[in-house]
């Protein structure tokens, strides 16, 4: 299932279901509002866009109530997610996802958003997004981000990044898969429970954010899914940006966890994770990873229409 696309004079929710908006986040989320606005959209916020009801997030209730507003408010056909944090997995329990089926929409964010965009994908088979969230198109120092948004959201184009861009081979080969993935330490919480994903023949892409977790840590969270059999479920393997002060690299870590164990083709970019180089993933599309040819990563069906 596929949402409609975005048109111009569209209005556009933002919810911030992770951490709460307070201090410089408010004006920066303003700016973001004033420019997307100039680009001739229409921007809603959520009702408790601004509640803090415990001191260091909006409530799981809160939060998951404007996710459902969102979804069944005929005017809004776009969902953007403010910004990241820790917990949005705390509304897992209180949405409504058959109502989510019946009123499909773009649903975009990236970092903390991604267990949101995951779940929702894994409940109802609507296709989600992987991409930069509302703040960041004030904060980011290039629109490179904004632009990757309204080229998938709106132009409906399938390109991923822009022309030019390196793409490293780690390990050769060729794979086909729906998309799923994001943050490590997101996916790597939704590898078993209650809300476990499912990985099976799936081309899995990852980023992490170096800043917050160290080499020691990614490594645990990597071990963690080997441990759990995920990399012999999956077709192929996306790696995407992570910049900690060690210089040491994610598909350096990659390797020391899988080794050359897995037959299966993994590719590295910088044009998705914590960084200003996002582009727009859509999480449950099929692709196809192809280190033969001079486009490593293909979108093999629309994600819009």
């Amino acid at each position: 299932m596929i949402p409609k696309k975005l048109e111009l004079g569209d209005t556009i929710g933002v919810v911030a279901p992770s951490n709460p908006i307070v201090g410089d986040n408010i004006e920066e989320l303003e700016r973001a509002k004033e420019i997307v606005e100039k680009c001739g959209f229409k921007v809603k916020f959520s009702k408790h866009i601004f509640s803090n009801t415990l001191g260091y997030s909006s409530t799981a209730q809160e939060k998951a109530e404007d996710i459902m507003e969102m979804f069944q408010d005929k005017e809004v056909k776009m969902i953007w997610c403010a910004k990241g944090g820790e917990n949005s997995n705390s509304t897992f329990d209180f949405l409504d996802y058959e109502t989510i089926k019946l009123n499909p929409k773009i649903i975009c964010g990236y970092s903390d958003i991604n267990s949101i965009t995951s779940m929702i994908n894994a409940k109802t088979g609507l296709v989600t997004f992987y991409g930069t969230n509302f703040k960041t198109i004030a904060t980011d120092e290039t629109d490179y981000s904004y632009q990757e948004a309204l080229k998938r959201f709106v132009k409906e184009s399938l390109e991923l990044g822009i022309k030019g861009e390196e793409y490293k081979i780690i390990q050769k080969g060729q794979a086909e898969g729906k998309l799923i993935g994001g943050n490590l330490s997101i996916i790597k919480g939704m590898v078993e429970g209650k809300y476990k994903l499912d990985f099976k023949d799936k081309i899995l892409f990852l980023e992490e954010f170096g800043f917050e977790t160290s080499p020691t840590l990614a490594n645990n969270y990597l071990y963690y899914m080997k441990q759990n059999g995920i990399f012999e479920q999956i077709k192929g393997l996306w790696i995407g940006n992570y910049q900690h002060e060690s210089k040491v690299t994610l598909e350096q870590i990659v390797l020391d966890v899988i080794g050359n164990k897995y037959q299966l083709p993994i590719i590295q970019s910088n044009n998705f994770g914590h960084i200003e180089t996002k582009t727009v993933i859509p999480i449950g599309t099929k692709a196809r990873i192809d280190t033969n040819q001079s486009q490593k990563v293909k979108l093999m069906e629309q994600c819009v229409e």
